[in-house]
């Protein structure tokens, strides 16, 4: 199985009073999105399944990604999820799925990613820069064996960071 986890690219804070789900991309979170989209495109990455989080800044992250992905699934429980509320709906999907793209937020996609990465599998350049911070608009590439419903903390292999400052 591959999972995609890709934070939210940078969201805008110029608008007073706005609630905190509605905030949209900042003009830097629309060029880090459209590079992401573009790795996507070029590396021949489809996810089959997205899970979005409703957020507008989330979707508007997923938007340029769209037209790579099977089926996009805007999920509210996704804002603002733990680690352990995303692997719950990861554990949800169909087992005939092989692979899922989720756009979220941090600290719950990052502690995931730790979470879910085995030291000794795992890149350990990508694992020490996940360590040290993973940044709007980054995407961890991780691999596991088995179905959604038994991925377990620690049983994964985390491939790639993307980060698109380096796009």
């Amino acid at each position: 199985m591959e999972l995609f986890l890709l934070r939210h690219a940078k969201s805008s804070w110029d608008h007073d009073g706005l609630p905190d789900h509605e905030r949209p991309l900042a003009p830097r979170g629309q060029r880090a999105a459209a590079r992401i989209a573009a790795y996507v495109r070029d590396e021949g990455i489809r996810p089959e399944l997205a899970l979005c989080s409703s957020a507008r800044r989330a979707r508007e992250t997923m938007e340029p990604v769209a037209p790579y992905v099977g089926e996009v699934r805007v999920d509210r429980h996704l804002y603002g999820a733990t680690a352990a509320e995303v692997l719950a709906r990861l554990h949800a999907v169909a087992p005939t799925v092989a692979s899922v793209l989720v756009v979220a937020h941090n600290p719950g996609l990052q502690d995931l990613t730790l979470g879910l990465a085995a030291p000794g599998t795992s890149d350990p350049a990508a694992l020490a820069e996940v360590e040290a911070k993973f940044p709007t608009g980054a995407m961890a590439i991780i691999t596991a064996a088995g179905t959604w419903d038994a991925l377990t903390w620690g049983g994964c292999s985390l491939m790639r960071v993307v980060l698109p400052r380096s796009l």
